[in-house]
């Protein structure tokens, strides 16, 4: 199972998923131990928010996007791409992938303000 989280420049699981150029894929296999994520840094039409869907992307074949925050549009795009967006509090990408990989609930996301203007820029979103 691949499961895609961006990160930031304190190698933090980061918010605006849409917007992120930066992430790490792991590839993960029931009952092996957590796997050393692939880095992947996408260009700046790569990034999803104005990915167009028109070509392969470096995030293909991913199952699921762990995120700090998202916006519904790019959650729609995630789903019409397979994926499922599972949002978090957890700031460590290893602590969120651990958890999910046992089975235990994410902690909630922190508050942002900026995720109320994506909300709102998402109305008006092609996805």
């Amino acid at each position: 199972m691949k499961i895609a989280i961006p990160v930031n420049d304190a190698q933090q699981v980061s918010g605006h998923a849409g917007q992120a150029r930066h992430w790490w894929i792991y590839d993960c296999l029931p009952g092996h131990p957590l796997p050393h994520p692939d880095s992947v840094e996408l260009a700046k039409e790569q990034v999803l928010h104005h990915f167009k869907d028109d070509g392969p992307h470096p995030l293909d074949g991913v199952e699921i996007v762990v995120a700090a925050s998202a916006g519904d549009g790019f959650i729609r795009h995630m789903q019409k791409r397979g994926a499922q967006v599972l949002l978090t509090g957890e700031r460590e990408p290893d602590q969120a992938l651990a958890r999910i990989l046992t089975g235990e609930a994410l902690p909630e996301t922190r508050f942002d303000i900026t995720t109320t203007l994506c909300k709102l820029r998402d109305l008006f979103a092609r996805h």
